[in-house]
């Protein structure tokens, strides 16, 4: 499906974020899954990994993002890379941060030693 209408897309609300899922397969993408996220002020980060290399770009706000425990800030403008096996814990301070985030299909988040899982934003 080469256009995905507003009305096909997803949300969903998990540990104080909100993710609105601009494509994945369930949606008709093959081989990128992309989503907004938006982080409220104050949010606390959830450390996770995942599976394949994960990419952020950071469109409104600022938060502080944690790989394997050292602190980089990002704002407006930013773009992280995630490789893939890295811990992340992405925290907001004073600010919100809204950021486009893209996941190739197949790659998958894990929670402390908890099983792999697919993000139902990425699903």
């Amino acid at each position: 499906m080469p256009v995905i209408d507003r009305a096909a897309q997803r949300h969903h609300e998990l540990h104080g974020a909100r993710f609105h899922t601009l494509a994945s397969p369930s949606l008709g993408s093959e081989e990128t899954s992309v989503w907004r996220v938006r982080l409220e002020p104050g949010t606390p980060g959830l450390p996770h990994r995942v599976t394949r290399e994960e990419i952020f770009v950071v469109l409104l706000g600022s938060a502080t993002a944690r790989l394997d425990g050292t602190a980089h800030p990002l704002s407006a403008g930013s773009t992280l890379v995630l490789p893939a096996g890295v811990e992340l814990a992405l925290e907001t301070g004073a600010e919100s941060l809204e950021a486009i985030v893209c996941l190739p299909v197949g790659g998958q988040g894990v929670v402390g030693d908890g099983e792999p899982f697919t993000p139902p934003w990425a699903e």
